[in-house]
């Protein structure tokens, strides 16, 4: 005989609990996704959550939504069950904000039209080139045990070779291999910083998406920009002598796209120098241009050790292969590479062995060239689309390098929870807000990773939404 819908709800909760998964304490799912989960509507779910809460499994709290409070074990028993979900909340790191959750969740969907997700479309990705690169190094393979802290040599050579073409004369000495930039983020927070500091960073930033300085205790202070990037004297108002430090994307800003110009760079890097504030140099997407390559690195100017680089492969060629590097004086990059040595042991040994292969054969200066006109293409059609749908609505600048467009909705048709509503309609997209942007006016929208077609689609399906808001 068939169970009933409600009677299947129940029994996944019930395993669930009884396995420990959801263990005593931690918050259920939401009606609203179990609905969607088993695909039936909210009164099935509620029907379900009553016998579960009828057998002493569950319990609704005000402000914590339905919450477990019982296993079978401890309705067995007299003794009471350890509590794990009591520790989530005292480690010293902070979560990340539901919405930056939820996003990471979703983007793991392939039934959603993914105008979120910050890499590139499986349709730019090397697979034959890579395939050959991998059997390559899997042909030359010896037992590999442990790297160096700093990184396998040859890889932190090819990554030497290849910033000395973009304007960098490093010593594969000052060059620190991580596991793509946030974890260089995490090794600089935990390791440089001292707790109470200042983080200046332009506003809105892709960092106020993540907790990584805030988790010990940083402090992040906005500056405004403009056109060209930071302006410079907003930092002479607010700066903290001693206890403060720059993070700064100049080149294809995430979320806004904006590219630094050479005067401002040059007026930033002599203010920092100057007043000796450290700057942290983000320049994951500057392999990425389209119409003409930016101008030279903060670090290129950087004549004294202030400016910490960072770069990586996971916006360019793969996030996969969790490759990337640190560049700075040979003192702090010993510091970093003692702390990564902590944490992880150095990162993958073959990914790293690929890495060299990519970089040192010069396959990975065509693949960019692919890659640069396809992101070409994928503008074109994403400034169609917006032209023909949205310009009524919003306004926009044209990037001119990375995959972003920072749409600012007109304050006429400002939607209230457009990003619910985009979800609902199959369309993921990032607010504003997560990257502190107060006006609840902004999207950033990516080209870089959803079909042609799915682009047009979901275009004109966010100008349905805010058409009829």
């Amino acid at each position: 005989m068939k169970k009933p819908k409600y009677q299947l709800i129940v029994d996944f909760i019930k395993d669930k609990i009884s396995k420990g998964e959801w263990e005593i304490g931690s918050r259920i799912p939401s009606q609203r996704h179990l609905a969607k989960m088993f695909d039936v509507n909210r009164s099935t779910i509620i029907t379900a959550l009553e016998e579960l809460m009828a057998d002493g499994l569950i319990e609704g709290k005000a402000g914590k939504g339905t919450v477990v409070t019982n296993n079978t074990w401890t309705l067995m028993g007299n003794r009471p069950s350890t509590n794990w979900n009591e520790n989530v909340t005292l480690g010293i790191h902070k979560p990340s904000i539901s919405t930056v959750q939820e996003i990471n969740e979703a983007e793991s969907n392939n039934n959603l039209i993914q105008l979120s997700k910050g890499e590139l479309s499986s349709e730019m990705f090397p697979l034959k080139e890579m395939r050959s690169i991998v059997q390559k190094v899997s042909n030359q393979l010896t037992p590999f045990g442990y790297e160096e802290p700093k990184g396998n040599i040859k890889l932190r050579q090819a990554i030497s070779d290849y910033l000395k073409i973009r304007g960098m004369d490093v010593s594969p000495s000052s060059i620190l291999v991580v596991s793509g930039a946030l974890q260089a983020l995490h090794l600089i927070s935990i390791g440089l910083l001292q707790r109470g500091s200042t983080v200046f960073l332009e506003v809105p930033s892709y960092l106020y998406s993540l907790t990584v300085f805030q988790s010990v205790g940083m402090e992040l202070k906005g500056l405004p920009m403009d056109k060209d990037g930071i302006k410079v004297d907003s930092i002479y108002q607010t700066k903290e002598k001693g206890k403060s430090i720059l993070y700064t994307i100049p080149t294809f800003h995430n979320p806004t796209g904006t590219l630094m110009q050479k005067k401002r760079r040059e007026e930033l890097i002599e203010y920092c120098e100057r007043e000796q504030l450290p700057v942290i140099e983000d320049d994951v997407y500057r392999d990425l241009w389209m119409d003409s390559s930016p101008p030279e690195t903060l670090k290129s100017m950087d004549y004294y050790g202030n400016v910490l680089y960072l770069g990586s492969l996971s916006k360019t060629l793969s996030p996969g292969l969790r490759i990337g590097w640190v560049v700075g004086s040979e003192s702090v990059i010993n510091r970093l590479a003692d702390l990564k040595m902590q944490s992880d042991y150095g990162s993958s040994a073959l990914s790293q062995l690929v890495a060299t292969e990519w970089l040192s054969s010069g396959l990975y200066d065509q693949h960019l060239e692919t890659v640069r006109e396809q992101l070409k293409v994928r503008r074109r059609k994403a400034l169609e689309a917006l032209n023909k749908h949205l310009s009524s609505y919003a306004t926009w600048d044209v990037p001119t390098g990375g995959f972003f467009i920072w749409i600012k909705i007109k304050p006429t048709f400002k939607v209230k929870r457009l990003f619910d509503k985009a979800l609902s309609k199959g369309l993921l997209l990032n607010p504003g807000s997560i990257y502190a942007e107060q006006s609840g006016q902004f999207i950033r929208l990516s080209f870089g990773f959803a079909s042609l077609a799915e682009i047009k689609i979901g275009i004109f399906r966010l100008s349905q939404i805010i058409k009829n808001q």
